[in-house]
C-alpha cells in the first residue's frame, strides 16, 4: 500500500512538473537569440544582394542597348 502511495504521488509530482518543464522550452536563451540575429543579418545581406544583381543586371541591359545603338548608328553613317 505503501508503495503504491508513493508511485501515486510520484506520477503527481510529475505530472505537475511537466507544464512548467515545456514552459521553460519557450524562453530562448542567449544562444538562440544570437542564431536569430544571424539568420535575420543573412537574410537581410541576400536580400541586398539580389537587389545588387538585378541593378546590375539592368545596367548590363543599358550598356548593351547603348552599344546595340552606336553599332546601329556607326553602320548607317557608313552608308
Amino acid at each position: 500500500m505503501r508503495m503504491n502511495l508513493l508511485r501515486q504521488g510520484t506520477l503527481a509530482v510529475m505530472l505537475l512538473a511537466a507544464p512548467m518543464a515545456l514552459t521553460a522550452c519557450d524562453k530562448k536563451g542567449p544562444a538562440e537569440r544570437a542564431g536569430e540575429k544571424i539568420d535575420d543579418a543573412a537574410e537581410k545581406t541576400g536580400d541586398k544582394l539580389e537587389d545588387a544583381r538585378d541593378k546590375a543586371g539592368e545596367a548590363v541591359k543599358d550598356l548593351r542597348d547603348k552599344a546595340d545603338d552606336a553599332v546601329e548608328k556607326a553602320k548607317d553613317d557608313k552608308k
